[in-house]
């Protein structure tokens, strides 16, 4: 299967996923959301910049350590070595950041997806800002090999986790919307198909803050009093979706 084929099987998977009973598609497309950046991880080997195939020019700096135009099964994406996360020294040359203010969402619904595939039960995938972060945090981790989704705003965090683990080395999908009402994660496979959903009530409120969207571990950090939960294996793409 094509890998823009798979995406859309994908889309059309998870927009049902997240339909309401009784509502029709056309009815639940508000709140609507914009792609605001599109990483594709398709650079060829050596790139150290990500680009965005959204249009809006967020793109990002890749570090030394990320393996770009790693290419299996027809899928061209990154790839970390293992390395354990906690332990010393912090290893900063793993992370792939991007840095602009339009990637804080502030009170506006937003939505974050990627697909990765790893078999340790461990690591950060994507966040934006740390537990003390004045201003808030999104984080993407994969405790004991389950997925959870962590948004922390001005009026509250909250948190979704996944029932089952996903560190099996077959690729999935994840996508967490964040609205007024709580938080949606939905996790499919490579046909569309639902694997599970979960969600929590609840407003989260403004989130902005400093901090880049960093893939494969935090920002700040020093394998001491923080550690950086480096994660090891490989993402194919990332997302970023805005309310206008």
């Amino acid at each position: 299967m094509g890998y823009r084929h798979a995406r859309r099987l994908l889309t059309a998977g998870l927009l049902v996923a997240l339909l309401p009973a009784g509502l029709t598609a056309a009815q639940a497309s508000t709140p609507a959301l914009n792609v605001l950046a599109d990483w594709q991880l398709n650079e060829a080997p050596g790139a150290t910049v990500m680009q965005d195939s959204s249009g809006n020019g967020i793109t990002g700096v890749i570090g030394s350590a990320v393996h770009t135009g790693f290419t299996a099964a027809g899928v061209t994406g990154y790839r970390w070595d293992f390395t354990s996360p906690t332990a010393p020294p912090p290893k900063p040359e793993r992370l792939v950041k991007a840095t602009s203010t339009r990637l804080n969402p502030g009170s506006k619904d937003f939505a974050i997806s990627f697909r990765y595939r790893t078999t340790n039960p461990f690591g950060n995938i994507v966040q934006k800002g740390q537990a003390t972060t004045s201003g808030g945090q999104i984080k993407f981790e994969l405790p004991g090999g389950k997925v959870t989704c962590l948004v922390r705003g001005l009026a509250g965090k909250r948190a979704v986790t996944t029932l089952n683990t996903y560190r099996d080395g077959i690729w999935h999908t994840v996508r967490c919307v964040r609205t007024v009402a709580g938080l949606t994660m939905t996790v499919t496979d490579d046909v569309g198909t639902v694997l599970e959903t979960r969600k929590i009530a609840g407003p989260t409120g403004d989130l902005t803050n400093r901090y880049p969207i960093s893939i494969a571990g935090k920002t700040n950090c020093d394998q001491a009093s923080i550690t950086c939960d480096y994660f090891s294996g490989d993402i194919d793409w990332v997302r970023v979706e805005m309310a206008p």
